[in-house]
């Protein structure tokens, strides 16, 4: 059996991810009596791409201080697939601002539809609790377009 420590040292890619992805499915426990997803778990789902996209940014310590206007699209029917798409889109010196989307998919058939926008500000914690600094958000130069993040500060806040 291969252990997390018996694997072979590598370094990180030099750029950090701007953007997370989850899917779900949307199963009869987590839909009303319309059989359509619940709003607060819709919005519960997206704080939580919210959360690990801003932590896989900055990798520390993460808390959502603000939740912005929820456009609610398309109701999320029971039994569709959910794919969260979450971009780090504006940084501070300990803020992010995430942006995420709530695509639905039908299970049998090949369409993706925008069902829900929000966007989430996440502020970043060192080891005492205190805002710490988070990497500043530029372009990159990757033909994917892709955010990345500069250097993570080197402050002792960081670990």
């Amino acid at each position: 059996m291969l252990l997390m420590s018996d694997a072979p040292a590598s370094s990180p890619s030099p750029p950090i991810a701007a953007e997370t992805r989850m899917v779900r499915a949307v199963f009869p426990g987590d839909t009303n009596h319309y059989h359509t997803l619940f709003g607060g778990s819709a919005m519960a789902w997206m704080d939580q791409a919210a959360f690990i996209c801003a932590t896989r940014w900055c990798r520390t310590k993460v808390v959502t201080v603000h939740t912005g206007e929820i456009d609610f699209q398309q109701p999320v029917p029971e039994g569709t697939i959910v794919e969260l798409v979450a971009r780090v889109v504006q940084t501070g010196t300990s803020s992010m601002q995430v942006r995420t989307e709530m695509f639905i998919e039908p299970m049998d058939q090949y369409e993706r539809i925008l069902a829900c926008t929000g966007t989430f500000t996440l502020v970043a914690l060192g080891a005492d609790d205190a805002p710490a600094q988070v990497p500043a958000l530029r372009a990159s130069d990757s033909p994917e377009g892709h955010a990345v993040a500069d250097e993570p500060p080197t402050t002792g806040a960081r670990r």
